[in-house]
């Protein structure tokens, strides 16, 4: 028993060595942008500030000496070393409360040990304690529970009391309980305080990772979606490949063995690429929602041709019916697009449509389709709305979507209001228009020089 007793005096020691023989301090909380905000409105106010606590510890320092010179009759010279190492613990404190603490408490002991109480004097009310110094001490230690642990907040309060009270049954007694609940209060609202900031700081950082978590998987998604809508690309053009390899034999008279063999090893590897395209699929739409606008969607169903481009006229009605005014308008001279390219223009402008019936009711919207020699250029825009969108209930990411899609085809997505008060979205999609063939030349009879 008395072992164990040993051991745990010997583990408490060292705790108390770990956490009060040190100079450091636990990092505040990272704050919230609010929280932030407010500490820069209040650094504003730390010069107006300065001038009245500055001459608030002057009065203490001076009202301490005082009655430390003359009330404990400690002589002047004493009296003032003492008020000056309290006054300098009340500005350690701000930067390191444990310091702040031990320097307090030497003189709280200095001052219990040399003083002399004065006979007749009301001094010694809360021996060693004086009001000067037991509001300072406070401070310390409201200082202490804000900056470090509550352990370490408990302990120097358990150790400034059992000290003070130590002090305090050796002469009159009668304000020890008043000056021990003036001590307990600021270290628990310090430590009330300490909790709450942190609470608040894991919190939002909690918000925070839930937000990035939400956005992965929203980018995740969409990922998806386009990956999906791009197999039907893919899959066309091995049916194709698989498709003519077939028909190669039989268009050359008497091919060779070899020949033969390659053309059947293309088409059955088009073959296993397809089986193997069709159970992606399968996985991809294993968990396929359903569309989020069905009204601007009429041909997005799961087993449906992907759109394209001349399926916007289609896509314009549908709109036209939800209430939005919308045009469309091509410039340049059309030329075959990539199906990859066409179907991602095409889903720009449903998702860009989308939004406007979705946040700007009553607006005009106006689709522009330009083909340049460079590449294709979709731009849509939209005049401000003429009332209030309801609130909307939706994932909210046909921005993220667009602008996958985009970067996808190493093009470049733009979007932002317009000075009018509507809003715009601009793609660029690199595609390179096809070379107009060269005019052959006319054929020369027999016989004929040339000019």
């Amino acid at each position: 028993m008395a072992e164990r007793v040993a051991g745990w005096l010997r583990t408490a020691l060292r705790v108390l060595r770990a956490d009060l023989w040190t100079t450091a301090v636990s990092p505040p909380p990272r704050t919230e942008p609010a929280a932030a905000a407010e500490r820069s409105r209040l650094r504003e106010w730390l010069p107006a500030l300065v001038v009245p606590v500055v001459l608030g510890l002057a009065a203490l320092q001076i009202a301490a000496t005082n009655q430390y010179a003359f009330g404990y009759g400690m002589g002047m010279r004493i009296a003032a070393l003492l008020t000056a190492l309290q006054t300098a613990a009340f500005l350690i404190a701000l930067v390191r409360p444990v310091l702040a603490w031990w320097i307090m408490t030497v003189a709280m002991v200095v001052v219990a040990r040399y003083a002399t109480v004065s006979s007749g004097s009301d001094a010694g009310a809360m021996f060693p304690w004086t009001g000067t110094g037991l509001v300072l001490q406070a401070t310390v230690l409201f200082a202490v529970a804000l900056r470090c642990r509550p352990r370490i907040a408990v302990e120097t309060l358990v150790i400034s009391v059992l000290v003070g009270l130590g002090y305090g049954f050796l002469g009159d007694t009668e304000g020890v309980p008043f000056a021990v609940l003036v001590l307990t209060l600021p270290v628990g609202a310090g430590v009330a305080l300490r909790g709450r900031r942190v609470a608040r700081t894991e919190l939002a950082a909690q918000e925070e990772l839930t937000a990035e978590e939400r956005a992965r998987r929203v980018l995740l998604q969409e990922r998806t979606r386009i990956a999906r809508e791009l197999h039907d690309v893919v899959a066309h053009h091995m049916s194709v490949i698989s498709i003519q390899a077939q028909v190669a034999p039989h268009l050359v008279r008497d091919p060779p063995a070899e020949l033969k063999e390659n053309l059947a090893g293309i088409r059955a590897s088009a073959v296993e690429a397809l089986t193997e395209l069709r159970r992606v699929l399968g996985v991809l739409r294993a968990d396929d929602p359903s569309p989020g606008a069905a009204a601007l969607r009429p041909h997005d169903v799961r087993h449906a041709p992907q759109p394209t481009l001349d399926r916007l006229g289609e896509l314009a009605a549908a709109v036209r019916r939800a209430g939005v005014d919308a045009g469309i308008r091509t410039t340049g001279e059309p030329y075959p697009l990539p199906p990859g390219i066409e179907l991602s223009a095409y889903r720009i402008v449903q998702e860009a449509l989308s939004n406007v019936a979705r946040h700007a009711p009553g607006a005009r919207a106006l689709v522009e389709i330009g083909y340049h020699p460079a590449g294709l250029t979709v731009r849509v825009t939209n005049t401000a709305p003429e009332r209030a969108a309801p609130p909307w209930a939706g994932a909210g990411h046909g921005l993220l979507g667009m602008r996958e899609r985009a970067a996808m085809l190493g093009g470049e997505l733009a979007t932002g209001t317009t000075p009018d008060g509507g809003y715009e979205v601009t793609a660029i999609l690199p595609a390179a228009a096809p070379v107009p063939a060269a005019p052959a030349s006319p054929a020369i009879p027999d016989g004929e020089d040339t000019p």
